[in-house]
């Protein structure tokens, strides 16, 4: 079953500008550009001098064949630079490439969903940012990136509770174990008691 309440399950806060930071990189994935402008706005009152030193990279929500372009709000205001990408792995190349380069006193912002939000965390702390120059904001799905702790796959966007592995093919249940070094959720065999008896299947991470 799912259990609640483990602490290693992320919390996440509603994004706040640190003007405190004297270089801002903000990631956003779909509605997570909402939050980004927040702060940006937030900047723009209290440090408007911060604008030329925040750069934003965004994965905008998009219809099929429409070309990927920065979101006009973005666009319109005096920042260091503006890029959109059309998938997350495209957008973390270039947050890599960035991180390489980045000077003390980055501050980094992710909004999106959580599953997003986990692997720029990972990264993040890969390139030894501190975890009060990191924050985030959580918004759009809840679906879950589920590591299979049988063959060390990852299963993508999962919104029920129990998931068969896209690798080794066992059904998984979905635990509240969350593991930061991964960007992962834990999946453990949900039938390796009895065999071939699985619990209800619900959509739960809508």
């Amino acid at each position: 079953m799912l259990v609640t309440g483990i602490k290693s399950k992320p919390v996440y806060a509603p994004l706040r500008a640190d003007v405190r930071g004297r270089y801002h990189l903000m990631l956003g994935m779909g509605v997570g550009d909402a939050a980004l402008l927040r702060v940006i706005e937030e900047m723009r009152s209290a440090a408007p001098q911060a604008l030329a030193a925040t750069r934003v990279l965004v994965i905008p929500q998009t219809g099929a064949g429409v070309p990927v372009a920065a979101p006009p709000e973005f666009s319109r205001l005096p920042l260091q630079e503006v890029r959109a990408f059309a998938a997350v792995p495209a957008l973390l190349e270039e947050f890599k490439e960035l991180l390489g380069r980045a000077l003390m006193g980055t501050r980094l912002y992710v909004a999106g969903p959580e599953s997003f939000i986990g692997l720029a965390m990972k990264l993040a702390l890969e390139f030894n940012l501190n975890k009060d120059e990191i924050r985030a904001e959580e918004l759009g799905t809840l679906a879950r990136r589920v590591y299979c702790i049988h063959c060390r796959a990852t299963t993508e966007e999962v919104r029920t509770n129990i998931v068969e592995c896209v690798a080794c093919h066992r059904w998984l249940l979905v635990r509240d174990h969350y593991s930061r070094r991964l960007a992962a959720y834990m999946g453990v065999m949900a039938d390796a008691e009895a065999p071939g008896e699985l619990p209800p299947v619900k959509e739960v991470f809508a």
